[in-house]
């Protein structure tokens, strides 16, 4: 159940109703009246708009309810989710004025062709020269948007434009988003190296697996430029930042906890490899027909790397059977998968990561009376497991020291950087992760990312506050 705000248009026959009459049906229908303005009032007619919010399954009750009392007449309603997409939410800007036919000049033609020689003679220039020193590509092929599937390059677009704002208010980082009218792997990747020159980092969004595992791959391989895919690592940082965390509060290790893992796709398998790098000795990957062995032989790559790896668990089982005596359970697969009984069966003090959204594995008012530390992916329950914790500052960091690509141990440095927000003293079961807006989450990651890419070599650049032998 989600919530929104919508304004309603009404026009008020006052012959047969009142301002009041009007509250009272939307407030009876379910309605939450939050505000009321006085469009145009007369002695006979009036119109008003009312501003309420309303749950998603309320809202065709209180329109229906407002249609069907005489006197009212609905004129319109505006959703304010769609006001605030109206035009797009991202613009360009330039950062210097022109103002005179000298600026031109400068700015462009003549005074340019000096910057594009300088630039031809020396590459690398680039990046102090032009906006490619501070600019992601946000990519997708729109065949894998949270909660919607495949729905097209067009339809994916407003999520990317959220991005690139995300990107920017948390990170001074200028993204833009870019959707591919292709889901051929090799065009993607074909046309991301073409326009790789424009900038400093890709950052790959919504692209279904398993192509999307061959797309980073060979970008990652083929471009002098970080390529992440955020649904992969974005997920699988925040994940191991937020089991880090809630370890503290059940009291047990890495090394001696098991953990289920159901959903083997993109992000489900980024968060296998996490979890094997941080030290987990005793994993089981769950999907569709129940765990991934060790020995077993599988189509899937990335079931069949997992198949490969002796921390892997050789007994079968469904998701209900092979969860009883776990200590981690997490989900990134679809709502309703698990029940209570299913949480009882865990070992002492459990963790539950259910991140499906917007429906989780596991009804949260199930799983919180018995899991020591529940977390999900959505905004009103405690410890929401958001990505955008992690893609603003992660590329913050590797842009500022031109890193060559973001490799595991950036990967894990970031997961431990987001941890370590949450102090000692504040870390209880419901607050085992940062806020989205905490101001402590981009400083911290970057620090940490900035440093591993240098003690790894993937730094081409050391930025002025790591210089004079420090990194502390």
């Amino acid at each position: 159940m989600t919530f929104t705000s919508i304004i309603l248009r009404l026009e008020l026959d006052h012959r047969m109703a009142a301002l009041g009459d009007a509250i009272d049906v939307i407030t009876a229908s379910g309605g939450d009246i939050t505000s009321m303005d006085m469009v145009r009032p007369g002695r006979d007619k009036s119109v008003c708009d009312i501003t309420i919010h309303v749950t998603d399954t309320a809202e065709t009750a209180v329109l229906d309810a407002v249609k069907l009392y005489p006197g009212l007449r609905l004129i319109h309603v505006s959703d304010r989710t769609f006001l605030m997409h109206l035009g797009g939410k991202i613009s360009i800007q330039p950062t210097v004025p022109i103002k005179n036919r000298d600026d031109l000049s400068r700015v462009y033609t003549p005074g340019v062709a000096r910057i594009c020689t300088a630039i031809r003679n020396n590459p690398d220039s680039a990046y102090t020269l032009t906006i490619k020193r501070n600019t992601v590509a946000i990519i997708t092929d729109g065949t894998s948007v949270l909660g919607l599937g495949d729905i097209g390059p067009s339809a994916a677009l407003p999520v990317m434009e959220g991005k690139a704002m995300l990107f920017k208010q948390m990170a001074g980082v200028d993204a833009f988003p870019i959707c591919l009218d292709t889901k051929d792997p090799n065009e993607i990747v074909d046309i991301v190296k073409k326009i790789s020159p424009v900038f400093g980092g890709i950052n790959l969004e919504d692209i279904g697996a398993p192509r999307c595992f061959e797309i980073e791959r060979r970008l990652a391989e083929e471009l002098d430029i970080p390529v992440l895919h955020d649904d992969q690592h974005g997920t699988s940082i925040v994940v191991a930042a937020g089991l880090l965390n809630a370890l503290k509060v059940v009291g047990k290790r890495l090394e001696d906890i098991r953990v289920v893992v159901n959903g083997i796709g993109a992000a489900g398998g980024s968060i296998c490899r996490m979890l094997l790098s941080m030290g987990v000795r005793r994993l089981v990957p769950v999907d569709r027909d129940g765990a991934i062995v060790h020995g077993g032989r599988y189509a899937n790559p990335m079931w069949q790397w997992l198949a490969e790896q002796p921390q892997v668990e050789r007994k079968s089982g469904t998701l209900r059977e092979v969860l009883a005596g776990a200590d981690v359970f997490i989900g990134v697969s679809r709502g309703g998968v698990l029940h209570a009984d299913d949480i009882r069966q865990m070992s002492p003090d459990p963790v539950v990561f259910a991140l499906a959204n917007p429906v989780p594995e596991v009804e949260p008012a199930e799983a919180r009376p018995l899991a020591r530390v529940l977390a999900t992916g959505r905004s009103d329950y405690p410890n929401q497991i958001n990505n955008a914790l992690v893609f603003p500052g992660i590329f913050r960091g590797a842009l500022d020291c031109r890193a060559r690509r973001i490799n595991d141990r950036m990967k894990l440095a970031a997961a431990q950087a987001i941890a370590g927000v949450v102090s000692d003293h504040e870390l209880n079961r419901d607050y085992i992760i940062p806020g989205v807006f905490n101001e402590r989450v981009v400083p911290r990651l970057r620090r940490a990312v900035i440093e591993a890419a240098i003690e790894t070599g993937e730094a081409r650049r050391i930025p002025p506050d790591f210089r004079n032998g420090s990194t502390g």
